[in-house]
């Protein structure tokens, strides 16, 4: 690859440094850090305090924590042994040779297109789901030394961080990140000068620079229109994750996708093959097409080269994550790009619409995804079923079991996701290799033979420290809604770490329905406040202008007074905050009506974790569930709304009744719960292997990647 990256900031920041700390700042601008086992311990040793308030970025801890601090830790051989160990690690790591991975070579990478990436807490540049799906295949691409690089946007004010008045309703603010704070470099061109990408928006050429975070061996390149040379609207194109305006939206897309693929042609990046994940990339298929007519090919020809470049994965069923724009508002946005490919643009925007189709039908991101590549996957084996349907209109000539859209169900990154405690435990029970191999069942067969106190205990422990998180975050919320004192100093004694915590945690959509949770008044808090105790959290964002969500939010939220010993919503739901939920919670609740569920994986981070699912059956959990692994409800979709709301919430209420809360306090002499420990482990023999980034990434490179149809 021929691009370069500025080193100065990382020169200027190692400069700060007393001389035992300089190798720091080559650990904090490469994100391997965040994975592995002393990560978080490390920076958390220079000053838990400063840690914190500078939001777990490494970059803004060195760059802002006072010299005094900095020289006492350059004198703890704690902190100078374990900065060495992770040092030599990322070296190691670094220096691994690339696992073959056809069609892909290092100098010939996959080049995978997202409109945002869920890395780590303080490179702010995602949302949910979408992205840390996103984050945790970079992080397995760098692990498994796949040639991979990655391309989003550099969002400067990233997505909104949530407030809740003391009502309940969700309020919005943002925050600017300059790009000094985060660990991110600029890349500069072979004059030395930072890189320049030219980019065809609407009447004229928007530039934008790019920058660089290092995931493990796997660069994120992200494009930034913030620069001098563009208009005040153009500098804001990629200002803000999701911004709620259409059209600013599809000028990111077009800034995405088109730029790039520029982008890597400015770096001399050679991308043998472009992953378009989600819809919101997809013009990066048209700028193919564009290279080849340039060339001098007829359409056709560069039609079908394009095609054999590109794989695509649809993520939603939800006509929200599939957007559309009427033919006038997508010429518009394409107008210079246009003039570019000359005649053959009528030929280029048919491609966002099922052949055949009226010009005058809206041009949708998710249609050209489908019609510009090689392949199409959706994200569990369920969601393949729904896509087939959905979709079924490209293809009016086949059967729907003829649609040739397959499926790679989603998994989660284990290092990233498994918290200290249960990586230990399974350490020392299945070998240290073992991590390295977390899609091979027959590592996992030993869990069975961990004893079941040990299982236990570290189970409490996890419990225990999310307790703790919650009781102080509580109390903070509340300090900042003005709330009574009263209500205050509850939250700091309420929660108990001996108490059965469920936890439903996620991007709050109407469709995920939330309000099941509280739909029975009497039932829920019979329950909650039975003689087998019961708490829950919540947290989750409900998009800006989800006005719907936001109401369950404040439904939710409402209980507090009945609830408040017992319930807690936790604001501004985050990373870090997620990696503590997952790890601590007893049961994982996911609710959402049926089939809008394309795959989720919060409830994957929960079971690496020993915690126990209970779901619809939709998404991954109709591969996962077995029986004995969780609980399950099979909710009747061909109800009305409200029928099937409370039916699927009777249901719920029913399972915890019935059977979760007793099992989990049916204890033995020693006070172990060995029904619930034997499901423990059943959930962790059953989805450990099945549901992990490892073998989501062995999937791609077999069933995706590898298939023929590569063109040049």
């Amino acid at each position: 690859m021929a691009e370069t990256t500025a080193r100065s900031e990382r020169e200027t920041l190692a400069a700060r440094l007393p001389e035992p700390l300089r190798p720091l700042a080559r650990l904090a601008y490469n994100f391997w850090w965040s994975w592995q086992p002393e990560g978080d311990a490390l920076w958390r040793s220079i000053d838990p305090e400063w840690w914190d308030a500078c939001g777990q970025s490494p970059v803004r801890l060195l760059r802002e924590a006072p010299q005094d601090t900095l020289d006492r830790a350059a004198a703890l051989p704690a902190i100078l042994e374990r900065m060495e160990r992770l040092s030599r690690g990322l070296d190691e790591a670094l220096a691994r040779p690339c696992t073959p991975a056809l069609p892909a070579m290092p100098d010939a990478p996959i080049a995978f297109f997202c409109a945002e990436y869920g890395v780590h807490a303080s490179l702010p540049v995602y949302a949910g789901g979408l992205g840390v799906l996103a984050g945790d295949l970079l992080k397995e691409a760098s692990d498994r030394c796949v040639p991979l690089v990655g391309v989003g946007l550099l969002y400067r004010r990233g997505y909104f961080h949530q407030r809740l008045d003391r009502s309940g309703w969700q309020h919005e603010c943002w925050t600017v990140s300059a790009p000094e704070q985060l660990a991110v470099e600029r890349v500069l061109g072979a004059s030395g000068a930072p890189l320049a990408v030219e980019i065809p928006v609407r009447d004229r050429m928007v530039h934008a620079s790019v920058w660089r975070a290092d995931v493990g061996r796997v660069p994120l390149y992200l494009l930034d229109t913030d620069v001098p040379e563009n208009s005040g609207v153009e500098r804001f194109i990629t200002a803000q994750l999701y911004i709620g305006g259409r059209e600013y939206r599809l000028l990111q897309y077009v800034v995405l996708g088109i730029g790039g693929v520029r982008a890597l042609e400015a770096m001399g990046v050679h991308a043998v093959l472009l992953h378009l994940n989600e819809g919101h990339p997809a013009l990066a298929a048209l700028e193919l097409v564009r290279d080849r007519l340039a060339r001098g090919e007829p359409i056709e020809r560069a039609l079908s080269a394009a095609r054999g470049r590109v794989v695509f994965t649809t993520h939603t069923p939800v006509a929200a994550g599939n957007e559309t724009y009427p033919v006038a508002e997508i010429e518009h946005a394409l107008r210079t790009f246009g003039a570019e490919v000359g005649a053959a643009a009528p030929a280029l925007l048919a491609l966002g619409r099922p052949e055949g189709a009226a010009p005058s039908q809206p041009f949708g991101m998710t249609d050209l995804g489908l019609r510009a590549s090689r392949s199409t996957n959706a994200v569990s084996r369920r969601h393949g079923e729904v896509a087939r349907a959905m979709w079924a209109h490209h293809w009016p000539d086949r059967r729907e079991d003829e649609i040739p859209i397959g499926h790679v169900t989603n998994g989660v990154h284990v290092p990233t996701w498994m918290a200290g405690p249960m990586r230990a435990l399974l350490d020392r029970h299945l070998g240290p290799e073992w991590i390295e191999h977390p899609a091979d069942p027959w590592r996992w067969a030993a869990i069975d033979a961990i004893p079941d106190e040990e299982l236990w205990a570290t189970r409490c422990r996890l419990r225990a420290d999310l307790v703790a998180f919650a009781r102080a975050r509580s109390v903070s919320d509340r300090l900042a809604r003005g709330e009574p004192i009263e209500y205050v100093e509850r939250a700091s004694r309420s929660f108990d770490p001996d108490v059965l915590t469920l936890g439903f945690a996620r991007r709050v959509a109407s469709y995920k329905r939330l309000n099941l949770l509280v739909a029975d008044t009497e039932r829920i808090v019979a329950l909650l406040g039975g003689a087998h105790r019961v708490q829950l959290l919540v947290a989750g964002k409900a998009h800006p202008r989800d006005d719907a969500a936001k109401a369950m939010v404040r439904h939710v939220f409402g209980f507090k007074e009945q609830l408040a010993a017992r319930v807690v919503f936790l604001e501004d739901h985050d990373l870090a905050m997620a990696k503590l939920l997952v790890a601590g919670c007893d049961v994982w609740l996911n609710l959402p009506r049926p089939p809008l569920e394309a795959s989720g994986t919060s409830g994957m981070k929960s079971a690496m974790n020993g915690g126990l699912n209970l779901g619809i059956l939709d998404g991954w959990w109709c591969e996962g569930y077995d029986g004995a692994n969780g609980w399950a409800i099979r909710s009747d979709t061909m109800l009305d709304a409200p029928l099937q709301d409370a039916r699927d919430a009777d249901a719920l209420y029913g399972l915890l009744e019935r059977e979760v809360v007793p099992l989990f306090y049916e204890r033995d002499a020693g006070g172990v719960p060995r029904g619930w420990v034997r499901r423990v482990k059943a959930s962790l023999r059953s989805l450990g292997p099945a549901f992990n980034t490892a073998r989501t990434m062995r999937d791609y490179l077999v069933q995706v990647y590898a298939r023929s149809g590569v063109a040049s």
